[in-house]
């Protein structure tokens, strides 16, 4: 069989696999992908015969690599036929009868169809060129997306590498002897005080997105300001969490406040089924250890860990922490609108900076908060306003049932 010779094919293979950090296979696969586009362009260019050439023209043709020849050749798999029309997917029963007397009509053989070598022109050469270069980034994004699929929603080690734009590019990797890999962390993703990034900086993200398909730059999106961080770090940090005795029910993290007189805060519900365990006290460890852990990692974050309870009131009550809570009323259970009654020396704590603590307990809890002054609340005031509120559905509903029964009334049977 001929061969095209390609001086140095197995160095070349051994140094792109180490330069861009994939298995010599998928360099190969590349390789010979390239090469046979770089056969198309030779014959369309040089050999077209007056063929229309379909898209799917050469599906039947490969391309075979000899490292140690240091070539390729092309290879064509064609039908047996009694009389051919078509050279490149036909060959004739008679000629292939004369090494294989054995051979039928209907089924394939595979030929030999390796170009000379001075026929495999410059147009072809660079044509391989340019597609080796594309099927080696496709090649890239598969096995990135094969590999991190599976780590989607955890924490990576991550390290800084350079900056794009307001973006920093980190490298990462799936696991201990894995090679790394780059991702970008957006600004928006990213934590306002531990700006600016510094060149090996090192630090933990959260694998936020694997992107499929092409896409300019890298293909995995990390974050510093997703709330599974926090769920991690403290899975990393509680024993008590990774052995499933206490849960982490519900995260509301604001890592980048709106006004930057507002420092991140995030607040936790944890609960437990043990009736001697504290869930609060183990998160928060002895001294305050775990959590001065977590947010040690985090930058100086403000957690707030409140205890998960089914009682509606009780919870956002909960939620509200540091602030004491006389009372809470639940307004609307359908709209999830409560009133929460505090003291007035207690109203700031209880909305917070910019109101800041409100709206994360809002978020924790899942229901509309209202903050009220105790000593002005008027209750009579409030109870009207909500069987006002009753009345008007009350109403449409009894209507209905009203039309229904003159329905029953009209009718003739």
């Amino acid at each position: 069989m001929s061969l095209l010779n390609l001086p140095g094919l197995g160095q070349m293979v051994e140094v792109i696999s180490k330069e861009r950090n994939l298995p010599k296979h998928a360099v190969q696969n590349a390789l010979r992908e390239a090469l046979l586009k770089g056969y198309e362009r030779f014959r369309k260019t040089y050999r077209s015969d007056g063929i229309t050439f379909e898209e799917e023209y050469f599906n039947n043709f490969d391309v075979e690599l000899d490292l140690e020849g240091e070539g390729f050749r092309v290879l064509a798999t064609k039908m047996i036929v009694d009389e051919v029309s078509d050279a490149d997917h036909e060959i004739g029963l008679s000629e292939v009868r004369e090494v294989a007397p054995e051979a039928q009509a209907g089924g394939t053989v595979v030929v030999d169809v390796t170009p000379e070598q001075g026929d495999f022109g410059r147009m072809a050469a660079i044509q391989t060129k340019q597609v080796l270069a594309q099927k080696l980034r496709d090649q890239q994004r598969k096995i990135i997306q094969e590999e991190f699929q599976d780590v989607e929603g955890t924490v990576l080690q991550g390290r800084v590498l350079r900056f794009e734009n307001t973006s920093v590019i980190v490298a990462v990797s799936s696991g201990f002897g894995q090679p790394e890999v780059e991702a970008e962390l957006p600004k928006r993703e990213q934590l306002a005080g531990e700006r600016p990034y510094r060149p090996n900086m090192t630090l933990k993200v959260y694998l936020k997105k694997v992107f499929e398909g092409s896409r300019r730059g890298p293909q995995l999106l990390v974050s510093r300001a997703d709330a599974g961080l926090v769920v991690y770090l403290f899975a990393n940090e509680v024993p008590e969490i990774e052995e499933e005795i206490v849960r982490i029910v519900a995260v509301a993290r604001e890592a980048n406040p709106p006004s930057p007189a507002v420092g991140p805060r995030t607040k936790i519900a944890v609960d437990t089924l043990e009736r001697d365990v504290d869930p609060v006290g183990a998160c928060i460890g002895a001294r305050g250890a775990r959590i001065q852990a977590v947010v040690a990692e985090l930058r100086g974050e403000k957690i707030d860990v409140i205890r998960w309870s089914p009682d509606p009131s009780t919870y956002i009550a909960n939620s509200l922490s540091p602030a004491r809570i006389q009372e809470v009323r639940l307004i609307n259970a359908n709209e999830r609108i409560a009133h929460v009654l505090v003291p007035e020396d207690q109203l700031s704590l209880a909305i917070g900076k910019e109101g800041q603590n409100v709206r994360l307990a809002a978020r924790l809890t899942g229901w509309k908060i209202d903050i009220k002054n105790l000593a002005k609340y008027d209750y009579e005031e409030e109870d009207r306003k909500i069987q006002e509120s009753s009345a008007r559905i009350i109403e449409p509903y009894d209507q209905s049932e009203q039309d229904d029964e003159n329905d029953y009334a009209d009718d003739p049977e």
